[in-house]
């Protein structure tokens, strides 16, 4: 399994309920929301996480500040989002080799609530026993990549992603 480093989970959950959201700021081009960008449409946006568990581990949204699944997106819009997440996950089983892509959708009014999936490359060989939820909790820590090594990543996943036919 990739080394992990200690994550202070209660700052993060802290600054999620009580601060702007990440995503709208990030999308306004405020630096201290910075993530690196992998693919972005009119639409929508896909970009690799801060405090990854795992190399790849990216997010995609919709750019505009929608909270709920159900009642934000009619089918056709949600279609347009999950071609963008099937898509992420070839390129992100193609650059990693993955056994498996993990997608989930978190947060919820009370915090982080624009609408974003998470989607995880699950490395080869893992055991069991740190798989499913135990290799995304950042209660276990994460990765402390250098800036250098993220935007390489971003770069040869937004390759795969657009070599990639629809």
């Amino acid at each position: 399994m990739t080394e992990r480093s200690p994550f202070d989970l209660d700052a993060l959950v802290r600054r999620t309920r009580t601060g702007p959201c990440f995503i709208c700021e990030m999308l306004a081009g405020n630096a201290a929301f910075a993530h690196h960008t992998i693919v972005e449409t009119n639409e929508h946006i896909a970009f690799l996480g801060k405090y990854p568990t795992q190399p790849g581990y990216a997010l995609v949204c919709p750019k505009a500040h929608l909270e709920d699944l159900t009642a934000d997106l009619d089918e056709p819009a949600y279609l347009r989002l999950q071609t963008m997440v099937h898509r992420l996950s070839r390129a992100l089983r193609q650059v990693f080799d993955a056994e498996r892509i993990y997608v989930l959708s978190l947060g919820s009014q009370q915090g982080n609530s624009h609408l974003h999936f998470h989607v995880v490359p699950l490395p080869r060989n893992i055991p069991y026993e740190q798989q499913q939820y135990h290799v995304l909790m950042a209660e276990h820590g994460v990765l402390a990549l250098p800036d250098s090594e993220m935007s390489e990543m971003a770069r040869t996943i937004a390759r795969a992603y657009q070599d990639l036919s629809v």
